[in-house]
């Protein structure tokens, strides 16, 4: 995969999905989210087990790259924030876990990704900020994630005031999972993923997907369709291998990840 604006690199199970526009502070330009939803893609349909999203330099992302917007038309702005959300949902859609490693700022597009991964793990010197409040432009879509994770009042105070939060208030929040010290960010990571990706990557799969779909059904439908997703996925090879394994009292032994 040759990208210019991110790094895509494989260890072992896991692929790191780094944004590498330290110069711009990983600002989401147009072709840069291009690349990204061309690598999750692409590691999506691999056989890497995790996904950690990462950003070089001093900040996480600034959010989106405003030399994209301050000239476009209605039409070309409109098309930038279709294909930002496209990256935003593929991040819930790929089968993989997508664990974004978070230090220095998060804010407006750049909070979005934190808020559309499945997890998050932040350095103590993160902040997060949906600034358009305090700005001209107010963070409408990054608010569409962040609102999931936060809450209506605590989204309402971030997006009115425009203000930074902390990353131990963000973990407060519901915004991020865990909070370290930033030298042990990379180790956390490591253990979120090794954590998360336990199991079958089968099931995982089909079970990070109806999470997603069931989310923000009421209550009977959700029940409705959890049932019929538990049931079906009941006779997968390795949900019959995780119950014999079970009863047997041995190690399971999953299908790998095709």
């Amino acid at each position: 995969m040759g990208f210019e604006h991110i790094l895509v690199e494989r260890s072992g199970d896991f692929a790191t999905i780094t944004m590498n526009r330290p110069q711009k502070r990983n600002a989401l330009s147009l072709d840069h989210m291009r690349e990204l939803i061309q690598a999750f893609s692409e590691v999506g349909e691999s056989s890497a087990l995790g996904i950690v999203l990462a950003g070089n330099g001093p900040v996480f992302s600034a959010g989106h790259d405003f030399a994209d917007v301050v000239d476009d038309d209605l039409s070309g702005v409109r098309a930038l924030l279709v294909t930002c959300t496209e990256l935003m949902t593929l991040m819930q859609q790929v089968p993989q876990p997508v664990v974004a490693r978070v230090h220095g700022l998060a804010t407006a597009a750049g909070c979005q990704l934190v808020a559309s991964a499945d997890l998050a793990v932040a350095g103590e010197d993160a902040g997060f900020a949906a600034p358009g409040g305090k700005g001209g432009w107010f963070c409408h879509t990054p608010m569409v994630a962040i609102a999931r994770n936060v809450g209506r009042k605590r989204a309402a105070e971030l997006a009115l005031s425009g203000d930074v939060i902390d990353a131990r208030t963000a973990l407060d929040w519901g915004l991020v999972n865990r909070v370290v010290p930033a030298v042990q960010l990379d180790s956390a990571v490591q253990d979120m993923l090794e954590r998360v990706t336990r199991g079958s990557a089968e099931g995982k799969g089909i079970g990070k997907q109806a999470l997603y779909a069931q989310i923000d059904l009421d209550q009977p439908k959700a029940y409705a369709y959890a049932i019929e997703v538990m049931a079906a996925t009941s006779q997968l090879p390795d949900a019959r291998e995780g119950m014999h394994a079970f009863l047997e009292k041995r190690k399971p032994r999953w299908q790998p990840r095709s």
